[in-house]
């Protein structure tokens, strides 16, 4: 390898070129004559000594085609490969000139015969370096665009995900002030919701689905809110007139819902909560599959934490005595097939789902 230093070549501005040729003179003649041109040469005598130099950091290469051991081809694959903006000049003897088309093909920038006349070159490599400032640009520019399109879709990613952080901490706050008002603990609805998600899940259902049964099972009694507490809040019985009105909250539920896009699907749920699987529910005495599948799994739910639970006229039942008693109401109130999922899973998964108590965790998972 030899070279030649000239002050051009200190200049930060002069482009760097290596000029591969393994005939000296030929070096020699044209580090002077680019020298005197602006530009910084240096020369290397044969392939495998241009691609060790290549980390100097080249902006353009002429090489010789023919030259013993590797040829320009294979040079020139190589230095693509290294980096695909480089500018690369061929340089060719007569007869050869099917070498040099090939070379284009390959991603040379232009060929020209030997010897090159020296203005012939310089535009050459002119043409050869605006070309390389084009795609090194346009690489910049595509770089900075994926970059600002990832950034911008982890900003949308955030905000989505803070949104509906928001939106679930808004739910559950709600939903925690309707349980106070009747006197009940808000456990109670993260215990229907985990209820729900078990037999959900073990039915293998879609993601976008769960989040829908959540969703529904949290806001189950929102319709409670138009009950007025006169009736909500009676400690006896209710009559006739009363269970009317009480038994409306299912249709306000879901028209509280029904407009907001990410409660549409679950206002289906609340509407259908209390129905039964042979049509003796309310409000529209569905039956069957009529019956949305969120609600058909809810209603299992719900009963497994009402007998499991303390209320004013009785002490908590064991899961045991619930499951019995949803086994034996299979095909009346309950879907036969979601019963059979529910009694597949163990009452000491149950149990455990009802001690782990985590608001934080509970409302990120909604």
């Amino acid at each position: 390898m030899d070279s030649q230093n000239t002050p051009q070549a200190a200049s930060l501005e002069s482009p760097n070129v290596l000029i591969v040729d393994d005939d000296v003179a030929v070096r020699e003649v044209l580090s002077v004559l680019l020298s005197e041109e602006g530009y910084a040469c240096q020369g290397a005598p044969d392939a495998v000594t241009a691609l060790a130099m290549l980390p100097q950091g080249f902006q353009l290469v002429i090489s010789d085609m023919k030259m013993p051991e590797h040829d320009g081809l294979w040079l020139l694959d190589r230095l693509k490969e290294a980096d695909p903006e480089l500018a690369i000049i061929m340089l060719t003897g007569y007869g050869d000139t099917e070498s040099a088309i090939e070379s284009l093909r390959r991603g040379a920038t232009d060929y020209l015969l030997k010897p090159p006349k020296i203005s012939e070159l310089v535009r050459a490599m002119e043409r050869a370096l605006s070309k390389r400032r084009v795609a090194l640009a346009r690489r910049r520019y595509q770089q900075r665009l994926e970059q600002s399109v990832e950034d911008n879709t982890h900003a949308l990613q955030k905000a989505i995900s803070d949104l509906a952080a928001a939106y679930n901490s808004t739910l559950f706050a709600l939903v925690a002030a309707l349980d106070a008002r009747e006197h009940e603990t808000s456990d109670h609805s993260i215990r229907v919701v985990r209820y729900s998600e078990m037999i959900a899940r073990r039915m293998s259902l879609p993601e976008a689905e769960l989040t829908v049964i959540r969703r529904g099972a949290l806001l189950h009694d929102i319709g409670k809110i138009g009950v007025p507490d006169s009736i909500l809040l009676k400690p006896g019985p209710l009559d006739g007139d009363e269970w009317i009105e009480m038994r409306r909250h299912p249709e306000i539920g879901f028209s509280i819902l029904k407009n907001v896009d990410f409660l549409k699907a679950p206002s289906r749920i609340v509407m259908c909560h209390h129905e039964r699987f042979d049509g003796s529910g309310y409000p529209n005495h569905l039956t069957g599959d009529q019956i949305p599948l969120g609600a058909r799994i809810f209603a299992i739910a719900d009963t497994l934490d009402a007998i499991t639970s303390d209320r004013p006229y009785r002490k908590a039942r064991t899961f045991e005595a619930a499951r019995a008693e949803i086994e034996r109401c299979r095909g009346c109130q309950f879907d036969p097939e979601v019963v059979k999922i529910f009694l597949s899973i163990s009452s000491e998964e149950f149990e455990l789902n009802r001690t782990l108590v985590n608001v934080d965790g509970f409302v990120s998972s909604l």
